[in-house]
């Protein structure tokens, strides 16, 4: 019996179950082993990582964060000015060849001879035309009249007025005055008066140059519009040339014409002289010493001078007197060492004036001025400073060098209006 019951035990194990759905006890299970998922690379994950990485690196760096950060700036910065000159210099590339191509399209259309060839070339005219035009800038024109009498050999040029001028001061005005001379020689120079804050001034003013007819042909009349500046070099608006050879003389000219693009006339060098200057305020005397002159410009033909200086005293822009030195003969370094005195009260000493002009002597004409400077009320730079020095130093002689400037440029400022 117990050995029946051991072998049908034993085929009960051995046979499958019936039922498809009588489940087996859990312990006898055993669990299959799950697979493990895959590594997930997430990139937020990877940049908090390298962030945290990062900022431990930093914090084990010997040198402390705001150090850190100016280096970072400073990188970034440089990194950004790279950027920039690349992107610079691809940009002008591409537009150079650009032009290229438009200048060689433009010789094709100069060389060739179709009919869109040519349509091309008149847009292109056209617009060159256009471009000119425009870049034309607007300053101003001038009246003027022009006669010449033949039975004195003068040639007789009006300044009447100006219309629209250039403004070249800050506030949207100018200061013009016309200065008129004949080229080649430029022997006589002659301006008008200052017009103040006026881009319309009205001048009439005449002019006369002493000329031969036969001579006139081969000169050229030069009619410029400077801005007057007390504190600098005037500026020139605008000029006006014309050959004398294009006129008809035979009778008066009277016109209107703009003015065109001008550059101011190179300032040739006049010469030095030197000035002492000596004021008494008890007895009211002023002594100019007319010392020295030197490197004078060449005025006669053998390259030399005869050179003479003129002193005028004025008071307030009204002449009180004048002397002259002795001639010095054939020379552009002349030594004079020549004084005079003038009686000025103490009250009138703050307005006087030295003008000291610098002649060469001719018998035969009229005496042609070399330079021209002026010492006192209105000066500026060393005239300005010697008449200081010499308030400043009474009864001593206090000398002086001064640069000597054109006639023309010396008048225009004692005639401007002074502080």
């Amino acid at each position: 019996m117990r050995l029946a019951a051991l072998e049908y035990r034993g085929r009960r194990a051995a046979e499958p179950p019936e039922e498809e759905g009588e489940p087996e006890p859990e312990q006898e299970r055993e669990p299959e082993p799950v697979p493990a998922p895959p590594p997930h690379h997430h990139p937020g994950h990877n940049y908090v990582h390298m962030k945290n990485k990062f900022m431990n690196e930093l914090g084990h760096l010997p040198i402390p964060m705001w150090a850190v950060g100016a280096i970072v700036v400073v990188v970034l910065a440089l990194v950004g000015c790279f950027a920039f000159c690349i992107f610079k210099k691809c940009i002008s590339k591409k537009k150079k060849p650009k032009k290229v191509r438009e200048r060689k399209g433009g010789r094709k259309r100069r060389g060739g001879g179709g009919e869109g060839e040519g349509e091309a070339e008149k847009e292109d005219g056209d617009k060159k035309e256009g471009e000119g035009q425009e870049e034309k800038e607007n300053l101003g024109k001038l009246e003027f009249t022009l006669d010449y009498n033949f039975t004195d050999s003068q040639l007789i040029v009006g300044i009447l007025q100006a219309q629209d001028l250039a403004a070249m001061d800050m506030g949207g005005t100018s200061d013009p005055y016309v200065k008129v001379y004949m080229l080649p020689d430029k022997k006589k120079k002659y301006e008008t008066k200052v017009q103040r804050k006026n881009l319309c001034p009205v001048f009439n003013e005449t002019f006369t140059f002493k000329i031969p007819y036969s001579e006139l042909g081969g000169q050229t009349l030069v009619m410029q519009v400077y801005d007057f500046d007390r504190f600098s070099k005037h500026d020139v608006i605008g000029e006006i040339k014309i050959p004398m050879n294009t006129l008809d003389l035979g009778q008066p000219l009277h016109e209107w014409r703009d003015l065109e693009n001008g550059e101011k006339e190179e300032q040739e060098k006049l010469g030095d002289i030197c000035i002492s200057l000596r004021y008494v305020p008890t007895a009211g005397k002023l002594t100019v010493n007319v010392m020295e002159a030197k490197n004078l410009k060449k005025m006669d033909v053998g390259g030399l001078s005869d050179p003479f200086v003129k002193v005028v005293l004025q008071h307030n822009g009204k002449r009180i007197k004048k002397k002259k030195t002795t001639v010095k003969k054939n020379t552009l370094n002349p030594y004079f060492n020549e004084s005079f005195s003038f009686e000025v009260p103490f009250e009138q000493i703050q307005k006087m004036q030295v003008i000291i002009t610098v002649y060469d002597y001719d018998k035969l004409g009229s005496n042609d001025a070399i330079g021209k400077t002026f010492i006192g009320y209105g000066a500026t730079g060393v005239g300005l400073r010697h008449w200081s020095d010499m308030l400043a130093n009474p009864r001593r002689p206090v000398a002086q060098w001064h640069t000597l400037q054109p006639e023309e440029e010396v008048d225009a400022a004692l005639k401007g209006p002074h502080r």
